[in-house]
């Protein structure tokens, strides 16, 4: 299956995207080493989800009134600027994306030119659309590996905590929080037992993630 193919629609996607940033808020206290996060006002009227494995690899999705676009980063990637002499972008990657979504790239956190994919979706769309770009065979632009960390289930939201985090997940807490049951003090522990529970709960009142 390919990363179109896998990925759900824009509100799921973000629900998915809020309930992986609220779990690693849990199980990670230090912020930047967390693999999703969510910033509910990135810009005016934008959302923004991360993915950052922590090796140089990353995905973000920007969500709109107009729409949602997905820029991706493999840094193995043949497709990167920094395996180009001329350090640019690969051609086709932005080639026809809305001009009401490809402005949401420009602020200066996103890094636009550090790219290797773009998928985008206007609110009218019936799926998603990527770029027709031409790769050299055996080339990889990275979307179907870093799409893939987007874990669109519970038990895979658990395995992904044992691996990484080394850390074994009440699996039935984790239903819960996938489900949209609200979060809890006493949920935060089952799920951390080692942290400070009340104050990762205010945190993710912080973070507007509860």
């Amino acid at each position: 299956m390919s990363a179109l193919e896998q990925l759900p629609g824009p509100e799921s996607l973000k629900k998915l995207m809020i309930v992986q940033a609220t779990l690693n808020t849990i199980l990670c206290e230090t912020e930047w080493l967390r693999y999703h996060s969510f910033v509910q006002e990135w810009d005016k009227g934008v959302c923004m989800a991360k993915i950052d494995n922590g090796a140089g690899d990353h995905l973000i999705i920007l969500f709109s009134a107009e729409g949602s676009i997905i820029k991706g980063f493999d840094h193995e990637s043949l497709l990167s600027p920094y395996a180009q002499d001329e350090h640019s972008v690969w051609p086709g990657i932005y080639d026809n994306v809305p001009n009401e979504l490809l402005p949401l790239l420009e602020h200066e956190g996103i890094e636009k030119e550090v790219v290797t994919f773009c998928i985008w979706r206007k609110n009218s769309d019936a799926s998603w659309q990527k770029g027709k770009v031409k790769m050299s065979e055996g080339a990889d632009d990275g979307s179907d590996f870093l799409i893939g960390a987007i874990y669109q289930t519970p038990g895979e939201f658990v395995q992904f905590a044992k691996d990484f985090f080394e850390l074994a997940l009440p699996v039935d807490v984790v239903e819960k929080v996938y489900e949209g049951v609200p979060i809890t003090v006493e949920m935060i522990q089952m799920l951390n037992p080692e942290c400070a529970a009340e104050e990762v709960y205010r945190e993710l009142e912080s973070l507007r993630l509860v």
